[in-house]
């Protein structure tokens, strides 16, 4: 999903695939539509309008330049909607997460994001996150990759699906995952053991640094494991959404082997 913030309570969802994930989870948040003049009568459009039209929203016809300009030029094919902001989710929400978890017996299999800037490698490692089964998304409030429409078009229906914590303080929430027992596996290309010799199994959060520096001091020290993904002589290094998935589907064949 596409999406672009323009204020505190109000956000923007442009695409096609966007708008339709949009209208099927969540419709009650839909104030407002726009379509480029002219493509009114393409068929997946048509049939979006006719989907809003049957929750009260008539979209309001307008110049291709005039949608440019709202979505900053981002790829809208046609059809913008204004939405309800949903509120981001803290570390307080993510405890609340873990509880919930707890109460359906589940063990947390968690990816944590330290540093990573790129919006797009945020969506695809959220992709990933979603298509291995996993629960949620960590990363720092700071020095991290908003949730920009760029990530939201590359996580795709992850988007609505997978949830995102960002919390204050990764340190003190990296605390309170090992007091719940979640082992904490850090990654780093310069490890002694390899992810192939690591266990995954149980309640486990992995953890992916930046691409530049990798894991900061204080993360990596409050790692109960580091391990690394082997790779042949001569590279050095794997994007860090591409690396993320070797790993949570390293963990979903391990949890294979123990059904």
């Amino acid at each position: 999903m596409q999406v672009q913030k323009k204020s505190r309570n109000r956000e923007l969802v442009y695409g096609i695939n966007s708008v339709e994930q949009a209208i099927e989870t969540s419709p009650d948040k839909i104030l407002s539509a726009w379509v480029v003049k002219g493509r009114e009568d393409d068929k997946r459009i048509n049939k979006l309008l006719r989907e809003l039209a049957n929750y009260g929203i008539v979209a309001q016809t307008a110049m291709r330049h005039f949608i440019d300009e709202k979505c900053d030029n981002g790829v809208h094919q046609g059809i913008v909607i204004e939405m309800k902001a949903t509120p981001p989710k803290n570390e307080h929400d993510l405890m609340d997460f873990l509880d919930s978890l707890n109460g359906k017996q589940e063990a947390p299999f968690l990816l944590i994001l330290d540093g990573v800037t790129d919006p797009r490698n945020l969506g695809a490692a959220m992709r990933s996150v979603w298509a291995a089964g996993a629960h949620a998304v960590i990363v720092p409030k700071d020095k991290s990759a908003p949730f920009s429409p760029a990530a939201r078009k590359t996580a795709s229906g992850a988007a609505s699906e997978i949830p995102l914590f960002a919390v204050t303080n990764l340190a003190r929430v990296l605390d309170e995952l090992e007091q719940r027992d979640i082992r904490i596996i850090g990654m780093d290309g310069e490890a002694e053991h390899s992810i192939y010799e690591t266990k995954l199994t149980g309640a486990v959060a992995i953890v992916m640094g930046s691409e530049e520096s990798g894991m900061r001091r204080l993360t990596r020290e409050k790692c109960t494991d580091i391990t690394r993904i082997p790779m042949a002589s001569g590279v050095e290094s794997l994007n860090v959404s591409v690396a993320a998935g070797i790993a949570l589907f390293e963990a979903v064949r391990q949890r294979s082997c123990q059904d």
